[in-house]
């Protein structure tokens, strides 16, 4: 098989993202298994004890401030808002921000002095969040197109970092990393749910694409996860795993911060 590209990957995760927007009305599972039917059992948003692992069942009572069909669309492995402890005023960067549902809750946290700005590639998931926005009534809320790996923001521009079960989807999760501490202010904090990959993931679950663009193939070790963001420059990194989500991986809540 030929090596894939970092295009190729980026191309192939937008395309999935994209179907799963475009199908969100009809109650579309998880973007963390099959776009269509559950038909593997290791990519169902339910483990084979039937606890769910992915997806909008997660949210239970932390879904306040977001639509229920932003919050029905979430494509993610936890909830970052109930870690992030966000503060009134705050300024909060949702990395692959989908369906708007952990930047609309969000917004309402920080309060109208705060703002909330989701980042997505692809345009339907953005056309979904706008509307979602709009539904809701939530004023302090902008999406913005654009990349994970290339952040359209300034220097020391935000306060908290969040992003649920995506950043494992880039092909260069290091360089994702650094741009999180660039955009985050003295002080901020990163506070994001992903998976992470057991040592001993085997060769073939890791070059299976259909499982990189659904959350597990891409994702680090723990170990790898930490060096990258101490190389990154962010310090006191927390990273505690919550569920398993595959036979190979879990997710986890990972958590740094960028020095004063």
């Amino acid at each position: 098989m030929a090596q894939l590209t970092d295009t190729d990957i980026r191309e192939r995760v937008r395309e999935r993202y994209a179907s799963a927007a475009a199908g969100a009305a009809d109650a579309i599972g998880c973007g963390c298994g099959p776009a269509t039917a559950f038909t593997d059992p290791d990519m169902s948003p339910t483990d084979r004890e039937g606890r769910v692992v992915f997806g909008s069942a997660l949210y239970e009572s932390e879904a306040d401030g977001a639509p229920r069909a932003a919050v029905e669309a979430s494509l993610g492995c936890g909830v970052p808002t109930a870690v992030a402890d966000l503060h009134e005023g705050e300024t909060v960067l949702d990395l692959g921000s989908g369906a708007g549902a952990d930047v609309l809750i969000s917004a309402r946290r920080v309060g109208p002095a705060g703002r909330a700005i989701g980042l997505d590639m692809t345009d339907e998931m953005l056309e979904l969040a706008r509307a979602n926005a709009a539904d809701a009534g939530v004023e302090n809320a902008e999406f913005l197109k654009g990349y994970i790996e290339e952040l359209p923001l300034e220097d020391d521009s935000v306060d908290v970092v969040i992003s649920n079960c995506v950043i494992n989807l880039s092909a260069d999760k290091p360089r994702v990393l650094r741009e999180a501490a660039r955009v985050l202010r003295p002080g901020g904090r990163f506070s994001v749910s992903d998976v992470i990959a057991d040592p001993g993931m085997d060769a073939a679950t890791r070059a299976d694409m259909e499982q990189w663009t659904g959350c597990i193939a891409g994702a680090l070790t723990r170990a790898e996860f930490e060096r990258a963001l101490e190389e990154a420059g962010l310090v006191d990194v927390e990273i505690r795993e919550t569920h398993r989500v595959h036979e190979h991986a879990s997710s986890a809540i990972v958590r740094a911060r960028k020095p004063s």
